[in-house]
């Protein structure tokens, strides 16, 4: 996999987050994710084959979304990061 590949993948992870509510900064700052599960999430995104169907997802959001596309394969980590990001706040 290349270097590009995982940047792109590790800015879709963080979008998505982001979409959800989530700063993973943050989260991680906090101890609700740590660096290793990040790595993981980039990894589980960049062996998806939606790619540009959600970067175009992303694009069309505005402000918070409640879940991610059904095809994405973090779903579960960000739907509990979401509900860790909203209890810690």
């Amino acid at each position: 996999m290349t270097t590009n590949r995982l940047k792109l993948h590790a800015a879709i992870v963080d979008q998505m987050a982001h979409t959800r509510g989530v700063d993973l900064e943050q989260a991680a700052l906090r101890g609700d994710i740590s660096t290793d599960v990040i790595l993981d999430l980039v990894l589980r995104c960049a062996g998806c084959t939606q790619t540009q169907t959600c970067q175009n997802w992303l694009v069309d959001q505005v402000g918070t979304a409640s879940d991610t596309p059904h095809y994405c394969r973090n779903a579960h980590a960000f739907k509990a990061l979401a509900v860790a990001s909203a209890r810690d706040t």
